[in-house]
């Protein structure tokens, strides 16, 4: 590695990283630092000591931003040689984001696993350097974060170099902060470019005022007069200062020479054949070139690339406008419209000054093609120009307002909220007015301010009702999603406000049933309007239909309901089928569509579905590949699962810290939903640890909210809790609620509840019996097993110890099983006290598996390969082998087969069946 004055630190990390990924330990690190603090030196030095290392680099370009994977494809471009190796949808998935193919919209998270495996699959290990990543195009960026995260077993060092006091996409990444040299260093080599002598005095400051920045320290003196070596620095910013070192070098140049130095700034390829194709257009030739090469300011190679971005922004803020116009004009007819349409289409847009139809209309092609490749925000920002270049007011507003809408797809919020305004000014149109109530809604719902959204999209439905109905009718159940969400002690009345205003479904005669999503937005209507009894029959039709499977273009409703509605509602009609079979197709289309943040929901949906049947296993690998994607993608984990998991389990440090903060953050964000849904787990805990007081007064306050599902849930934690607690008044009210529900949906699920609760008021034993006959016909284990215990607990103080015993026996056995902790180890005391000795459960093995390994394990159990595992967990191969290494060592077995022949190993961190 190629020795840099006073950086001996920074080598010896940088080197010790490279030697770690040829040991076959992937690395990752951010270099960060100001404008010229030596980041891309280290780069270059640490790339010069990579021997027997594949190395890739790519830059970002801050005037190349717009344009959707620029930055990744430049560090692919090595490795799409080994393109058509990778799995099929990796393969199109990466193709299609890098137009080399056609298809649909690919999933982010498919390239990014892509790009893992690609860097995977190399024979020598591999280095990837990025620098002023700062600069990268949005999905570069993201995708090169999920990459970096994913990194475990795969010989790879990825190295960013980002600047300060810019947002960028590697927050919680391992950092090391580059700091200007000492001063003794930084006088050193002040020292080396000085052209003579200079008074020690100004020498000192200049080293105090650049804080011993090596490239203020390089390159400012070649740009003073003698005055200012003596008098030292002017004011104003470093990087300033920097900038306008060069921006004087750039003035002792001939003009050809600074107008080529322009041309290559406003060409972010660094691609010579464009470059000479473009200054032949302008008209100068190799004199020019040759000034550039002298200056020192910039290298001809097989890519140009500038001494420092610093003097790419120099020569491109010092042109005139009309100098900046002939560039990007040259450049946009040297561009090849078939290979390269994007970059064209830009160039054109920055070279017109006034509107321009053909022009806004290949912007407005561009950014179709970024939206196919997945590239909202690239698509936002073409959107954006093409509608500044439109002379039609109308077709402005309307562009305006696809901008926007790109733009809130992609994440930015804030820039959509802007648009919007712009897009508001156009000419009069209801039907735009509508979209963009309904755009402003939508935001409203991504920020969490879900009663302002539910307003918002109920607005905006009734004025897209007369123009769309289809589109009305999902706005209004988005509007009802957004009332179910913040309906609380703080938004009161808003389910009711909310369904009063949706339309009546038309009936009678010559009508159709409607769709599953039409179905369930009427049925919640009136639900909400008319009570559960008259909704009832509309609900459960809408989950038949749903359950039937529609034609793709119900897409929409189905990705809607299943997101936010309809598996609320399988749970409210006690159809524990129908929500199981919903949950694993929101988890399917989450993951087809590429919606991380939405198979993240899909996932905690499904692990509270599972655990229901029992199977706290299958939820704990669902709720640690949430965890995973969360950390993978920087998003906040949303935890749902983790916290009622935690609860079955009885394992109160880990619920209770998880319960507390959904709560606080719920209420903070006015989503009385989250509340409700925090406080239900703290009864289910405080139930089975015996704590009845507390789990009745928290079941009591969500009984009270009437939250659509979780009124089905807590009202058996409730009855619970009250009875223990001789709340007799409490248990009756349970009762009542709890046969007029079933009266409207008669199943096993609802009769089961029923009975329980007619048992625990009554004492009657033909009820305990009944509601163990109604649970045993569902494939609520977790319910069946509390109904045993439950048996058993009042047997016992009958007096009648034998019968006792068979029932307690049988809820220890079922609840230990499951993993259910608190609650079996209730039903151990139990049979303590009829005499029967039961150990405590302990761990079936000391070789605990981490979360993952056992993730993974059962993964192989189950028959998947490792790419189809490392395609689910969005890791490579690479990793899952080395993952299953350990598992075998720690199992003490060598291979996949004996996986199927083990009962137990330690599951998600814990022993439990697998």
């Amino acid at each position: 590695m190629r020795k840099l004055r006073g950086r001996q630190r920074e080598y010896d990390v940088l080197n010790g990283l490279v030697s770690e990924a040829k040991a076959g330990r992937s690395q990752v690190l951010v270099l960060t630092g100001e404008a010229g603090v030596g980041k891309s030196a280290l780069l270059d030095a640490m790339v010069a000591g990579a021997d027997g290392c594949r190395v890739t680099r790519t830059a970002g370009i801050e005037s190349e931003m717009e344009l959707a994977y620029a930055g990744l494809h430049q560090l692919c471009l090595p490795f799409l040689e080994q393109l058509d190796r990778l799995p099929a949808p990796q393969r199109d998935a990466l193709g299609t984001a890098f137009g080399l193919r056609n298809g649909p919209t690919p999933d982010r998270f498919l390239i990014g696993l892509a790009v893992l495996n690609l860097l995977a699959s190399s024979a020598e290990p591999v280095v990837c350097v990025v620098d002023d990543a700062q600069w990268l195009d949005l999905m570069s960026a993201r995708i090169l974060a999920f990459v970096a995260r994913r990194l475990a077993a795969e010989s790879v060092l990825m190295v960013f170099a980002v600047r300060d006091g810019i947002e960028h996409a590697f927050d919680g990444l391992d950092v090391l902060p580059i700091r200007g040299l000492d001063d003794a260093d930084a006088r050193a080599l002040l020292d080396s470019v000085l052209p003579g002598p200079i008074d020690p005095r100004v020498r000192d400051r200049i080293v105090a005022e650049t804080r011993g920045n090596p490239l203020a320290l390089l390159e400012l003196p070649r740009a003073w007069t003698a005055a200012e070596l003596a008098d030292g620095l002017a004011s104003g910013s470093l990087a300033g200062r920097i900038e306008d070192g060069f921006v004087r070098r750039l003035e002792g140049l001939p003009s050809d020479t600074r107008l080529l130095l322009l041309t290559a700034a406003a060409e972010p390829l660094g691609d010579p054949t464009l470059l000479w194709r473009a200054a032949e257009q302008l008209g100068f030739g190799a004199d020019a070139a040759a000034g550039a090469a002298e200056s020192g300011l910039i290298t001809f190679d097989q890519h140009i690339r500038f001494r420092h971005p610093l003097v790419r922004s120099a020569a491109y803020r010092t042109a005139t406008p009309q100098q900046r116009l002939a560039v990007h004009r040259a450049l946009a007819a040297v561009t090849d419209p078939a290979t390269d349409p994007d970059r064209r289409a830009w160039h054109r847009a920055q070279a017109t000054m006034t509107p321009d139809e053909d022009v806004a209309l290949e912007l407005e092609q561009s950014a179709q093609r970024a939206r196919a490749r997945g590239g909202f925000f690239a698509a936002g920002t073409f959107l954006e120009r093409s509608a500044a270049l439109t002379i039609d007011p109308g077709l402005r507003a309307d562009r305006i307002l696809a901008a926007a809408t790109a733009k809130r797809s992609a994440g930015a919020l804030d820039a959509a909220l802007d648009l919007l305004n712009g897009a508001a000014t156009g000419p009069a149109s209801p039907l735009r007015d509508a979209e963009i109530t309904r755009l402003r809604g939508e935001i409203a719902f991504d920020r969490g301010h879900t009663a302002e959204a539910a307003r918002t999209l109920v607005e905006a439905a009734a004025h897209l009702q007369p123009h769309d109905r289809t589109q009305a009718r999902i706005t209004y159940l988005e509007a009802m999603s957004a009332a179910i969400w913040s309906s609380g002690p703080e938004t009161p009345g808003i389910l009711g406000e909310i369904a009063s205003a949706v339309p009546d479904q038309p009936t009678g005669a010559g009508t159709t049933p409607g769709t599953s999503g039409e179905l369930l937005l009427q049925g919640l209507a009136i639900r909400f309007t008319r009570g559960f009894a008259a909704a009832a029959p509309l609900l459960v039709g809408a989950l038949e239909q749903a359950r039937r499977g529609e034609p793709a273009d119900e897409r929409g409703w189905l990705w809607l309901a299943g997101n936010r509605a309809s598996g609320i509602v399988a749970i409210d009609v006690w159809d524990l089928d129908a929500a199981l079979e919903l949950a694993t197709r929101h988890e399917r289309i989450a993951r087809d569509s590429g919606a991380l943040v939405q198979l993240q929901w899909a996932l905690n949906f499904r692990a509270n579905v599972v655990s229901m049947t029992g199977d706290l296993t299958a939820a704990a690998g669902y709720v640690e590949e949430e965890r995973q994607i969360a950390t993978a993608t920087g998003n906040r984990v949303l935890g749902i699962g983790a916290m009622q998991l935690a609860a079955l389990r009885g394992d109160e440090s880990a619920a209770t810290p998880l319960i507390d903060a959904m709560i606080r953050e719920a209420r903070a964000q006015q989503q009385g939903r989250m509340t409700a849904i925090a406080t239900y787990t703290n009864a289910v805990l405080n139930n089975g640890l015996g704590r009845y007081e507390a789990a009745r007064d928290a079941a009591r306050q969500v009984f009270l909210q009437d939250p659509v599902a979780y009124d089905a849930l807590v009202v058996g934690e409730l009855s619970e809790a009250a009875s223990r607690t001789g709340d007799t008044e409490l248990v009756e009210t349970t009762l009542t609620w709890l046969s007029d529900r079933v009266a409207a949906v008669p199943t096993d699920w609802g009769r089961g509840m029923e009975a329980r609760a007619r048992a625990l008021l009554t004492n009657d034993e033909n009820a305990y019996r009944t509601s163990i006959e109604h649970l045993g016909k569902t494939a609520l284990r977790i319910e069946l097993a509390r109904a045993e215990l439950l048996y058993g607990e009042w047997l016992r103080r009958e007096g009648r110890r034998q019968d006792a015993r068979e029932h307690l026996r049988t809820a220890h056995e079922e609840l230990t099983a499951m993993g259910a902790d608190a609650f079996a180890e209730r039903a151990r005391h139990e049979l303590l006290a009829t005499g029967e000795t039961v150990r405590k459960r302990t761990p079936e093995t000391t070789n605990d598996l981490t979360a993952q390994e056992a993730q993974i394990a059962g993964l192989a159990r189950d028959g998947l390969t490792n790419p189809e595992i490392a395609a689910q967990l969005f890791i490579s191969p690479r990793t899952v082998e080395w993952h299953l290494r350990k598992t075998f060592a720690k199992l003490g077995i060598t291979s996949r087969r004996q996986l199927r022949t083990l009962q137990t190993f330690a599951a998600a961190g814990r022993g439990g069946p697998l």
